[in-house]
């Protein structure tokens, strides 16, 4: 059943699925559309050309779908289109695309947290967690499983792979490998490899392995990139393998630096996930 609260402001032409909770002094324009089981909390904007996946939960102040900061917007016809079950907390704001028919897309599952921002046409994808105060610009893009810390800024047209871990205060405008991780407050620079995230997405020790020997390659080798892609095609198989390499020869920006570290197997730091261990 649906709760609108009486100081909500809601266009009769937004379209409202069931069990929809829409809290005080929140607005939602005309050709909007809300999921079933939707929360929208207090303060909330939703404008124009927004589309809620079922299941979302909406905290106080955020802004989804305003029109972008780009000074090349013309007044076109965009959108904004976020998943299932996506979390959106305090103060988060959300864009749309920026030239004529072109979207702002976020996926299932993902957890954008307080003040964090996305530029026109960012792309995330599935269960990508974005911590409080980060910065994306426009069209980024975000693979499954990304975590993006604190304070983060992320420059336009950037890639981010999937289960990359980007750790709190970096600047990043690079393309950052699947997998990978980067060093707390740096510029573009890879400490290691997100080892917690891919056994909690289920990589075997065999896979973590296979990932770990194509770092060593192309980050510890000293070796060119082209010609450490090359080595790591050469001497390793794989669909991981494959999908490293592809992500790297698709960069039109260049790809983050690796670090040499004191040995191979040492974490750049104690206590921290940017290691190589197993």
């Amino acid at each position: 059943m649906e709760t609108i609260h009486s100081t909500a402001v809601i266009d009769p032409a937004a379209a409202l699925g069931k069990d929809v909770r829409v809290g005080p002094y929140s607005v939602i324009e005309g050709d909007v559309t809300i999921g079933d089981r939707c929360v929208i909390g207090p303060r909330v904007s939703i404008l124009a050309h927004t589309t809620l996946g079922s299941g979302c939960r909406i905290h106080a102040n955020a802004v989804l779908g305003d029109i972008p900061q780009d000074t090349g917007f013309d007044g076109a016809t965009t959108y904004l289109r976020v998943g299932n079950d996506t979390i959106i907390r305090e103060g988060a704001s959300i864009h749309r695309g920026t030239s004529e028919g072109t979207a702002t897309v976020v996926g299932d599952r993902c957890m954008l947290m307080s003040n964090s921002h996305f530029a026109h046409n960012v792309e995330l994808g599935n269960d990508v967690n974005v911590v409080s105060g980060a910065l994306l610009g426009g069209y980024v893009v975000v693979g499954d499983r990304a975590f993006i810390s604190g304070n983060c800024v992320i420059h336009q047209f950037v890639r981010i792979g999937r289960m990359a871990m980007i750790s709190g205060g970096c600047g990043v405008t690079k393309d950052v490998p699947p997998f990978t991780t980067l060093l707390p407050v740096s510029l573009n620079t890879i400490g290691g490899l997100n080892v917690v995230g891919m056994r909690r997405a289920g990589l075997s020790a065999p896979e973590r392995q296979l990932v770990k020997e194509a770092f060593r390659i192309l980050f510890l080798s000293g070796l060119t990139m082209s010609q450490a892609v090359a080595r790591v095609r050469e001497s390793l198989e794989g669909d991981l393998i494959v999908e490293i390499c592809d992500f790297i020869e698709a960069s039109s920006r260049g790809v983050c630096s690796g670090r040499r570290m004191q040995s191979e197997g040492e974490s750049t730091r104690p206590g921290s996930r940017d290691s190589l261990s197993r």
